[in-house]
């Protein structure tokens, strides 16, 4: 029996990992309609060119287990224009500047993903913001278990609204 620890890390995604990026955006899809989560993440979002252009901007990135890629997120410097109003809340901080997690997905059968994509980006800065749909409530699990502060509600571009959190380190 092989018990040698699995070996994890985050990398940068190039345009050569695009594929593998939405192989991982479609799988997360899928989790999220077999968890109940029915509205978020239509078939057009986010599109094989919102993700192409992530990796052009360099904040694509891949979380690889022995070399195979199995999570994706991308982690954008702020300010992120649909965070400037927040409603039923406030941020708790909004002087420093901060990053936003956005477009987490993962292939079935892996656990600990958001725990490594947490440390990776708080290596980085203190202060990060993320939203997602109130029908996600995997991802609210993971958010609260992690410390993260529900703070109100934002509004996206397209007037969807979601909930939105900040922890800061």
């Amino acid at each position: 029996m092989n018990t040698r620890p699995k070996r994890r890390e985050v990398v940068k995604a190039k345009l050569t990992d695009l594929p593998t990026v939405c192989e991982i955006i479609d799988s997360g899809r899928r989790i999220m309609r077999e968890s109940g989560n029915l509205h978020q993440w239509d078939n057009h979002h986010p599109s094989e060119l919102q993700l192409r252009k992530d990796i052009e901007k360099g904040c694509s990135y891949l979380l690889k287990e022995d070399g195979k890629s199995f999570a994706t997120f991308a982690f954008i410097p702020g300010p992120d224009i649909t965070y400037a109003e927040i409603e039923q809340g406030e941020w708790m901080d909004t002087e420093r500047p901060y990053y936003v997690i956005h477009r987490v997905a993962t292939l079935p059968g892996y656990h600990g993903v958001m725990s490594d994509i947490l440390n990776y980006c708080f290596s980085i800065t203190d202060n990060i913001r993320i939203d997602t749909h109130r029908d996600n409530t995997i991802m609210q699990h993971c958010l609260l278990k992690a410390g993260f502060n529900y703070c109100g509600i934002i509004h996206l571009i397209s007037g969807d609204e979601r909930l939105a959190y900040q922890k800061l380190r």
